[in-house]
């Protein structure tokens, strides 16, 4: 069913179940274990896809909810697709909506898990049935109906490589009664969705399936087989992973514990440091998420953690906060080891009054440079896994 793909482990981690790869896709080859950067609304905020390249990257996602919305994804088809029309060659991965319908219907999973962040959108959604889930739009209050199979025919408008089915992302605060429902509704979404994407394969796109079963082992295990007997191209764990890091953690280590290991793994929504290490000890393949590009905008700047040791920084954070005024007058670029275009020619001063003074340079600046951390990093961590040095590495990297 998947012709133009592939997934090949290259190399296993002697003393961990992290591994290498080679993900194979119409658009090119994505090394593996990898960060997916989020052009939530086809575009990277801050940087053009040039810039990206420019600074490592090999794969962007972009959001179904989003675009179905604004441009539409009939006009993306008419542009082109999302790789024309964005002018982007590489690989691209889109979302279905599921994570949408949750933040809609319950509130932010980041509020959850990553950094509890307090959401001020009005509930649009209005129902979720059987059918799909229907929900005004934020942008105009119009109606939509978001069905499994809809969600697969926009998904293939837009045209990215790797595309996900439809799922109800459940949050943490219901009752296992709601999540098995949940779940359970889910995998027929996931059958629905298959059988859409089999009705006109081009041959051009490969099919995630999504594990769910919330913080419930016994719903994982149920997930998890659901999807590793059914013809999905790849995985992709969802929904709540709990209360806090440590839960999270152990989640995600027991749904891979239950996954076939001959696909590729995606970790959805999670792009911390120390989160990404966790999940790479268990096998994860690929991230995603908004935060290196979302602390950009915000003056922050991502930094190994033997920097802030040998600068002695008191925060716990795995970033500067460059609007501090300690590096108002600092002549340093932010990291001297790191080889992006933003160490080669800025200092952090310069960095910290462009933030002050409002110019857009300054959040261009620091999204280049969070975009290259996060491909330093994932460059790092490929290199020590064939080197069998990974936990040497991981100490590099996180506190």
């Amino acid at each position: 069913m998947y012709p133009n793909f592939n997934f090949e482990i290259i190399n296993s981690d002697p003393n961990s179940n992290a591994r290498c790869g080679k993900l194979t896709t119409p658009h090119g080859i994505v090394e593996t274990p990898n960060f997916i950067f989020c052009a939530t609304k086809a575009a990277i905020k801050g940087l053009s896809p040039t810039a990206m390249k420019a600074e490592n990257t090999q794969i962007i996602l972009a959001n179904t909810y989003h675009l179905m919305l604004q441009p539409t994804s009939e006009i993306v088809k008419q542009l082109g697709g999302l790789h024309e029309m964005m002018g982007w060659d590489g690989p691209m991965f889109t979302d279905s909506g599921g994570y949408q319908i949750f933040s809609l219907g319950h509130g932010s999973i980041s509020s959850e898990i990553k950094g509890k962040r307090n959401s001020t959108r009005p509930n649009t959604l209005l129902k979720i049935t059987e059918e799909g889930a229907k929900f005004r739009s934020y942008i105009d209050g119009s109606l939509h109906l978001l069905t499994p199979e809809k969600a697969i025919q926009i998904q293939r408008n837009l045209g990215a490589d790797l595309i996900v089915v439809l799922d109800e992302c459940t949050p943490f605060h219901v009752d296992k009664t709601y999540t098995a429902n949940s779940m359970h509704m889910s995998h027929r979404w996931a059958l629905r969705s298959v059988e859409e994407f089999k009705r006109e394969n081009n041959y051009a796109q490969a099919l995630y399936g999504i594990i769910q079963g919330g913080v419930y082992e016994d719903l994982r295990k149920e997930s998890a087989d659901f999807v590793n007997s059914n013809e999905f191209f790849a995985h992709a764990i969802g929904g709540c992973l709990g209360s806090d890091k440590n839960q999270m953690h152990n989640i995600v280590g027991t749904t891979m514990s239950m996954l076939s290991q001959n696909r590729p793994v995606h970790l959805l929504g999670i792009g911390g440091v120390s989160d990404i290490f966790n999940g790479i000890i268990h096998g994860i393949d690929t991230f995603d998420c908004v935060h290196p590009t979302r602390l950009a905008r915000h003056g922050g700047a991502l930094v190994p953690h033997s920097l802030k040791l040998i600068e002695a920084d008191p925060s716990k954070t795995e970033h500067f906060n460059l609007l501090n005024n300690r590096f108002r007058s600092d002549e340093k670029a932010i990291d001297p080891e790191c080889g992006c275009s933003t160490c080669k020619h800025f200092s952090r001063g310069y960095l910290h009054h462009l933030f002050k003074a409002k110019e857009i340079l300054g959040l261009q600046a620091l999204t280049a440079h969070n975009v290259h951390f996060m491909n330093r990093l994932m460059q790092s961590i490929r290199n020590a896994i064939k080197d069998g040095t990974l936990e040497q590495e991981r100490k590099k990297w996180v506190s």
